[in-house]
């Protein structure tokens, strides 16, 4: 691992207490936090990367083509989802004891409007905000740091998507787990895909349109 200069060090420490704090401070939560949070992070990277924020998180010219992000992510979103469904969600179900709270979703079955606003509202923040946040700025600062040998990418893994899953504190403790296995996988892929940021926007957010279209249609 190269050395790291005073500048690689205390930017992304600043970086990490502010998205801390927009967390877990006294500011009320909105669903625009994570684009919030996305800006400061693009803005600390054009500091750190001296003008160059958005290749240290994984946005490659290379990687935004149409084989790659409709076509191959699509189908990893559809085989993630498949195996969500019938996988994770169950098995954790049948661990706790306890079935996911998806109350919030009811409101969208049979109503178009909030299904397209909410669409568009989890392509933002979740399709972008969160994979900049998570995988784009988090987990590529730990390697960093900490470098991507099996022992240091599970620790990170483990760290990363553990706070990611307490994120999901309102769909319960089955939720929550859920979410860090979904987390964990997402993460794999991104490192399996050699940190290609472009992918995992592509699949969270078809993903994720897969699971609301769901509860549109009355399938959840």
């Amino acid at each position: 691992m190269n050395k790291l200069t005073v500048r690689q060090i205390v930017i992304p420490l600043v970086t990490l207490a502010i998205i801390c704090f927009m967390y877990f401070g006294p500011i009320t939560r909105t669903p625009f936090e994570n684009i919030i949070i996305s800006m400061i992070i693009i803005i600390a990277n054009y500091i750190e990367y001296k003008g160059k924020p958005f290749t240290a998180l994984g946005f490659k010219r290379d990687n935004f083509n149409a084989k790659n992000l409709l076509v191959h992510a699509p189908l990893v979103a559809l085989a993630l989802f498949i195996f969500y469904v019938f996988a994770v969600v169950p098995g954790i179900e049948m661990l706790t004891g306890v079935p996911i709270d998806y109350s919030s979703m009811s409101q969208l079955e049979g109503d178009l409007q909030i299904t397209i606003v909410w669409l568009l509202i989890v392509w933002v923040t979740a399709g972008f905000g969160e994979e900049i946040i998570f995988r784009g700025y988090l987990m590529r600062q730990f390697v960093k740091f900490f470098g991507d040998s099996n022992i240091s990418l599970a620790i990170n893994i483990l760290v990363i998507c553990g706070f990611f899953g307490y994120m999901h504190m309102q769909q319960g403790i089955t939720g929550q787990l859920v979410v860090v296995i979904i987390g964990a996988l997402l993460s794999i892929i991104f490192y399996k895909r050699k940190y290609d940021l472009w992918f995992m926007i592509m699949t969270h957010g078809i993903f994720n349109t897969l699971g609301i279209l769901s509860f549109y249609f009355g399938l959840a």
